[in-house]
């Protein structure tokens, strides 16, 4: 049996592998709370949660990936058998490194994962399904790795953010089935209003208006739908635009701002670093 434990950005990797002759109890716990995602390789290991006086039992765990929130008040343990072997990848955050997160994967948590992100109780568990033939092979790959070394540790690297993209792709993917046909050609319409408007937005309630959809709808349906809440994804826009215009020389940087609607150049510059990680300033 082992278990090794390495460190990715913010994120913490357990791997787990075991393979026995006789039946053998595997058990873990947390030193933190945590935010994690399991995913589960060949095998169908038997999986107990134990938390108070509360067990939840997952009895057929090949192919899973399951989602879930744990503090150190809550125990994982796995039987495991010759026929029943273990191949357990735990990726795994804390609710303080979320916000320190690349790439946006913090927003995806907390959009995707919000019930994980603001537990009720010891052991929160949130979306599970059984993976794409994709993930699949990517856990498969990280537990048969045929490199050494640095090579090694590159590949794990990348394949954990992979399977960790397809992961959320999932769950964007079964918020939108959700929404009907209709909702989705006016959201479409919301975000091509905010595209031709993108210097002078028009307001929220005036946007719900336009499209015929309540504002509250818009709000939540938009969000499920791009990824992103109204005003952030116009955020994005404004400054992807801005990136290009002063990239390609056609506007100063003032210009830029001006162009997709910042009144202060602070502001934008500001927003502008936060977004691409240097000031507009120092495109070349």
């Amino acid at each position: 049996m082992t278990r090794d434990i390495i460190d990715i950005n913010d994120f913490t990797i357990l791997v787990e592998e075991a393979k026995v002759n006789e039946p053998t109890i595997d058990s873990c716990t947390f030193e933190e709370p945590i935010i994690a995602v399991a995913f589960y390789g060949s095998g169908n290991v038997d999986l107990s949660v134990k938390y108070d006086t509360k067990q939840k039992e997952f009895n057929y765990t090949k192919g899973l990936a399951l989602s879930f929130y744990a503090n150190e008040n809550v125990e994982f343990v796995h039987t495991v058998s010759a026929a029943k072997p273990l191949e357990c990848l735990v990726i795994a955050t804390t609710a303080k490194a979320i916000d320190k997160l690349p790439n946006h994967e913090g927003e995806l948590f907390g959009d995707l994962l919000n019930q994980l992100v603001n537990p009720s109780d010891h052991y929160v568990e949130g979306p599970s399904f059984i993976m794409t033939p994709e993930m699949q092979s990517i856990v498969d790959s990280l537990f048969h790795i045929q490199y050494e070394g640095k090579t090694k540790m590159m590949f794990f690297r990348s394949q954990i953010t992979t399977l960790l993209s397809h992961f959320f792709g999932q769950l964007a993917l079964s918020k939108i089935e959700n929404i009907n046909t209709n909702e989705r050609e006016k959201l479409n319409l919301a975000k091509d209003i905010l595209l031709q408007h993108i210097d002078n937005p028009p307001s929220l309630s005036d946007l719900s208006k336009q499209i015929g959809l309540n504002m509250f709808k818009l709000k939540k349906e938009f969000k499920a739908y791009f990824g992103v809440p109204v005003f952030k994804y116009l955020q994005n826009e404004r400054l992807t635009l801005a990136h290009k215009l002063i990239r390609t020389q056609e506007a100063t940087v003032q210009e830029a701002a001006w162009h997709v609607g910042y009144d202060s150049l602070s502001s934008f510059s500001n927003a502008f670093e936060k977004k691409f990680g240097y000031r507009p300033s120092q495109i070349k």
